[in-house]
């Protein structure tokens, strides 16, 4: 198996995360809305709280416009409610103007004194539909924006979609030095551009290994020609009991009353159904066996019923373990799991595999917080 080059080769601790359904995705029987998952300040602020109680060293917030609740202000709330866990802000470039956009992230930043890390995303807004080469474009000239923000004393820029120049980025100064980490998932020869040139961790959905490996390498070639090396890292929800059957025999619970229509119309509400990467969680459902696993213990099932991340770990805590491994060889080290319902499986997840992994917290492996002393790496079986 091929092995990419990471930031830090010599620290075997991984970024380990839960997810936060803001987008109206959390169901007992997926496809099947229950009131009491539905996507409120409640339940998801409870999901947060619960997976900084296992120990998850982060938690991602996504964003949709068509569900849900708007990311930043869930995680400005979040902020007091707090003290350990990263919160991975997703932020769709273009929907705020930049120079204001930098301003909200610094000012996060400071109430989760580093907390912060970011998920750059491009996508078409509501009523869009934009060229993907512009949608990257506008998206690397916010990214530049915003670098330029955390780190001159002013913004000069001239590009394709935005201009400005002489602006102060007095109030976009964050708490980490140079800004939050920004983590960043595409597909199209402009995505690996733009994340190999600017951001700092690569996020893949869930395909067979020979896959991400070779994945991998394309992102560590872009990257390398600017002179960088990133970290990579895997988004792919978790079925984990203590055997295999009832890892298995939870699956098919979870899916026993999807309607495939209802299914089909969940996926295309989200605003990225159409990108290249849905469309590989899409073949691997094509290519899966008759029980809709594509590997051993990874299962397409869930990707009948959601946009995007389309595929689960299934299997024993054993089994999840060397899973996990395998990818930590192969070169990942962030991992963002999730599960049906979300706080049950955190549960599961946090009792049976998490006490046996060594994490730590990306932003502070790159030095990005300078008011409090480095976390150092777990180890097996420690909390902080």
């Amino acid at each position: 198996m091929t092995v990419v080059p990471i930031t830090s080769p010599d620290l075997d601790a991984a970024e380990v995360s839960w997810f936060s359904a803001l987008c109206s995705d959390d169901y007992e029987f997926l496809g099947v809305p229950n009131g009491d998952l539905r996507s409120s300040w409640e339940h998801c602020s409870n999901i947060v709280k619960e997976a900084e109680a296992q120990g998850f060293r982060n938690i991602l917030c996504p964003s949709s416009y068509q569900v849900g609740q708007d990311t930043l202000s869930f995680v400005a709330g979040c902020a007091p409610i707090t003290d350990k866990i990263n919160m991975l802000a997703a932020v769709r470039c273009g929907e705020m103007q930049p120079i204001m956009l930098a301003r909200t992230i610094a000012t996060l930043d400071h109430m989760m004194k580093g907390r912060l890390t970011v998920n750059i995303i491009s996508s078409d807004f509501p009523g869009e539909k934009a060229d993907s080469a512009f949608r990257y474009q506008r998206s690397r000239e916010v990214v530049e924006i915003l670098k330029q923000s955390w780190t001159q004393d002013e913004i000069n820029y001239s590009g394709e979609v935005y201009d400005f120049q002489g602006v102060p980025t007095d109030p976009a100064r964050p708490y980490q030095t140079g800004g939050p980490l920004l983590y960043f998932g595409g597909y199209s020869p402009s995505a690996l551009d733009l994340c190999g040139q600017h951001c700092d961790v690569y996020l893949m959905w869930p395909e067979p290994k020979d896959q991400l490996a070779e994945r991998m390498k394309a992102v560590h070639k872009v990257a390398e020609s600017y002179d960088r090396t990133l970290d990579y890292g895997l988004r792919v929800h978790m079925i984990v009991r203590d055997t295999e059957a009832e890892a298995r025999e939870y699956a098919e619970y979870i899916v026993s009353k999807l309607d495939d229509e209802q299914g089909k119309t969940i996926r295309e509400r989200a605003l990225d159904s159409t990108s290249l990467g849905v469309s590989h969680q899409a073949k691997n459902r094509d290519l899966a066996d008759m029980e809709g696993f594509i590997e051993p213990h990874l299962w397409t099932g869930v990707g009948r019923a959601r946009s995007g991340c389309g595929a689960a770990l299934v299997g024993s805590a054993d089994q999840a373990l060397s899973e996990i491994e395998s990818y930590q060889k192969m070169g990942i080290r962030a991992f963002i799991f999730s599960g049906y319902p979300h706080i049950d499986e955190c549960k599961h997840f946090g009792k049976l595999v998490l006490p046996h992994l060594k994490t730590c917290s990306l932003p502070h492996v790159y030095g990005r917080v300078p008011d409090s002393a480095p976390l150092t790496p777990l180890g097996a079986g420690e909390r902080r």
